[in-house]
């Protein structure tokens, strides 16, 4: 099925702001000490999400309101079977909330940042193979 110009239109639209996630994240990370890292981690977990938002609308899947990333890679795998693991996908989800919310959270340090922004990137990678250039 050739997607319809609509839905290469919404997927350049989610790619975009991916890509401003992720452009958020890496610099953020360059701050050494003073960088917040649950926000780190909050825009890698969005630009996963809006990554895998994105091949779905490219391929017309329909998917819920969530931030939930295995959720969401579960409705592809029918349509486009990504390189990357469901199970890399999960330790980022907690970021949706916990990074943006009070409470009685597991500490955020540095490595779980990196290894955030690692995974986002992976994410990223993965999805980019999958789309044709109009929709990049």
């Amino acid at each position: 099925m050739t997607p319809r110009p609509e839905q290469v239109r919404l997927t350049r639209q989610w790619v975009a702001k991916a890509e401003e996630d992720l452009f958020t994240a890496e610099h953020m990370l360059k701050l050494g000490d003073e960088c917040p890292l649950g926000t780190v981690c909050f825009h890698a977990q969005q630009c996963a999400e809006k990554y895998l938002k994105a091949l779905l609308t490219y391929e017309g899947l329909a998917f819920p309101k969530t931030h939930d990333l295995v959720v969401l890679y579960n409705r592809l795998v029918s349509k486009a079977k990504l390189d990357i693991q469901r199970e890399a996908l999960q330790p980022l989800n907690r970021y949706s909330i916990e990074a943006r919310y009070p409470g009685d959270w597991e500490p955020i340090d540095a490595h779980a940042a990196r290894e955030a922004v690692d995974t986002a990137r992976r994410v990223r990678d993965a999805v980019r193979r999958k789309l044709p250039l109009e929709a990049l």
